[in-house]
């Protein structure tokens, strides 16, 4: 609590775009805050995304301006590789318990990449879906911040291999470090927990995990991406082979009492951006978007009127039944109803995109809350607590697209700063 006037200490959960724009905010109006962010690197969902829209710029131009005014100000405490575990106390006057993974290359790498070039152990590169490996001793991505290499516990067998640590002149590595338990004390809690992608899995129906061609919205964000997999060239994964046909399968598990009851929102936006994926490396390849509904409020709308253009794209309004493949060919077969002709539709194509909902992100939900969180019916952080100095931030609380965030990080943190004046 702040005795003075002056703003309390701020904990922000989540480094993604809605818990940077919150403690960039709360930090420029005096207050101090704490960043805690699970990954290794702060920037979340955003920075796996290739373009945003309607813009199509890369998230590169606002991220690099994020992640250069969390470095410049003082008042801002980063905790990467760290899990909040409990909460306790209230408005004013919260203490919290942090656990930080141990720190096994610190700030001293230079990102010389000796360690990578001798490390003998690979591993899954979840930060690309897992279409592409990694060293045990890597970097996420180019941009990743903080700059330095991290090492994966489960892959790295640790000092009785010692090859990286060895190599590494500036003794940035300490395979030895052990994790550490942070206690704060903070005036404000805001949970910018961000989301997961929903379990493409589960609609076993679509193939997901078993046709080698279906993939999901965000493993087609990874390959278009110049940092991806396959260097920005959207490929089929089964042989590599480039796209004549492809389609995107909206509302892949949502909206569905089976599944996700709710709608996430982006998904048709995000799907018509990546249409324009397709198209910028395969001008003469056929697109097929099978939809329920499309949404694009607003300004939005003019990004579909322009897509809408594009002689190739098929828009067809009918739910998709099942999808099916030709283990000759990896082709797939798409089987839907359209429902303004009432035609049953079956659509054979290189490729299939599931665009999966948005789900509130697991990674917190294990975080003890004294008096507990609020949730709604889909597991998102509500809005109002019956604890006032417990806020939610951007995706945490409902699915929401960037600009959206980032103007709802905003306000959040000014009710932040209220509260840790309490």
């Amino acid at each position: 609590m702040s005795g003075n006037g002056k703003p309390g200490k701020v904990l922000v959960i989540g480094g993604g775009i809605s818990g940077l724009s919150t403690a960039i905010e709360a930090a420029e109006a005096g207050c101090e805050v704490v960043l805690v962010e699970r990954n290794p690197y702060l920037g979340g969902r955003v920075v796996q995304m290739n373009q945003y829209f309607p813009k199509l710029c890369p998230p590169t131009c606002g991220m690099e301006i994020n992640l250069r005014n969390v470095r410049n100000n003082p008042r801002i405490r980063c905790l990467v590789s760290s899990r909040v575990e409990k909460i306790t106390g209230k408005p004013g006057s919260f203490k919290v318990t942090v656990q930080r993974d141990a720190e096994l290359v610190n700030d001293r790498c230079t990102l010389c990449g000796a360690c990578v070039e001798v490390c003998p152990q690979e591993r899954p590169d979840e930060f690309n879906c897992g279409m592409s490996k990694t060293k045990a001793v890597y970097r996420p991505f180019e941009m990743a911040y903080p700059p330095r290499y991290t090492i994966d516990p489960e892959a790295c067998p640790g000092p009785e291999c010692g090859k990286c640590a060895e190599a590494c002149q500036y003794e940035a590595i300490d395979l030895d470090a052990k994790p550490e338990t942070i206690e704060l004390e903070v005036g404000a809690v805001v949970w910018a927990t961000g989301w997961d992608p929903y379990d493409a899995t589960k609609m076993e129906p679509l193939g997901f995990g078993v046709h080698r061609n279906v993939i999901t919205n965000l493993m087609m964000e990874r390959l278009a991406s110049g940092g991806g997999p396959t260097g920005g060239k959207i490929v089929r994964p089964s042989d590599g082979k480039p796209v004549e046909s492809i389609a995107f399968v909206q509302c892949a598990g949502s909206r569905d009492e089976n599944y996700l009851k709710h709608c996430s929102g982006v998904c048709c936006m995000a799907s018509l951006k990546q249409t324009r994926y397709v198209r910028e490396q395969y001008p003469d390849a056929q697109i097929y978007v099978f939809y329920i509904d499309l949404r694009t409020p607003g300004r939005l709308e003019d990004f579909l009127a322009e897509s809408q253009k594009d002689e190739k794209l098929s828009l067809i309004k009918g739910k998709v039944a099942k999808i099916t493949e030709d283990p000759a060919t990896g082709d797939l077969e798409v089987v839907a109803e359209d429902t303004l002709s009432g035609d049953r539709v079956k659509q054979r194509v290189n490729m299939v995109v599931l665009a999966t909902g948005l789900v509130p992100a697991a990674s917190e939900a294990q975080v003890e809350v004294e008096g507990g969180l609020e949730r709604d019916a889909h597991g998102f952080v509500t809005s109002e607590q019956p604890c006032r100095g417990l806020l939610a931030a951007g995706c945490a609380k409902r699915p929401a697209e960037v600009g959206m965030c980032v103007r709802d990080a905003t306000g959040v943190a000014l009710r932040a700063l209220q509260s840790s004046l309490e």
